[in-house]
Parts: structure tokens; sequence; C-alpha cells
């Protein structure tokens, strides 16, 4: 390894022990991710179960899980179990647009003034 690569090294870890100073542009991209991490997990969370109920469903439906809990035709439950699923991942992306929304309209005058004080301030 040269001296210049070691020195690159020795830098890059520096770097990560060193205190970084709170710009304003940390504070953006902060309060950015203030606004979309609940509508993100929402939709994670919503999502994900929605996509498991549906899986239920079509389990009921084309395996014999069904008989082992005692369902003599499952394929009415498991029908009605899918679409139940089905919708939930149908509504899910409509709900997490209308929290971003909601989220967005709520902080916009913060974020405005924080990035016109950025764009100033260049």
């Amino acid at each position: 390894m040269n001296r210049n690569d070691q020195e690159f090294l020795v830098e890059k870890i520096r770097t990560q022990y060193t205190e970084k100073g709170h710009t304003q542009l940390e504070a953006l991209k902060g309060l950015d991710a203030k606004v979309k991490r609940p509508a993100n997990a929402f939709a994670y969370i919503f999502g994900g179960i929605g996509a498991i109920i549906m899986g239920s469903g079509m389990s009921l439906i084309m395996t014999d899980i069904g008989d082992s809990v005692g369902i003599q035709n499952p394929m009415t439950p498991g029908i009605t179990v899918g679409i139940v699923g089905m919708l939930m991942a149908i509504v899910n992306y409509p709900v997490y647009k209308r929290i971003l929304v909601s989220r967005r309209r709520k902080y916009a005058d913060q974020v405005m003034e924080l990035s016109e004080r950025i764009m100033s301030s260049h």
C-alpha cells in the first residue's frame, strides 16, 4: 500500500470519529424523513399484513390446511379471506398517499422556510 492510499484510509477512519456539525441541510433531511416515516411505516406494515392475509386465503384453497383445522369445504372461506387481503393491498397505496399528503401539508411551512434559508446562503 503506497503512502497516498494509507493517508486516504487514515483520513477516512478519522472522519468516522470526529463530531460532525449540525448543518441546515442535515436539519432539512431530518425534517423530510420525519414527514415520510409514518406513511412509510404504515404502508410496509399494512401491506405486509394484507399480503399475509391474502396468502392465507390462497393456502386454504390450494393446500389441505383447511382439512387440518376442520373446515369441510375450504373454498368459500379461502376466497373470502383472500379477497379481504387483496382489498387491504388495494387500499394500501391510496391510504399511504393520503397520510403523506397530510404530513406534507403539516410540515410544508417549516420545510419551505428551511430550504429558503439554505438556498439564500449559497
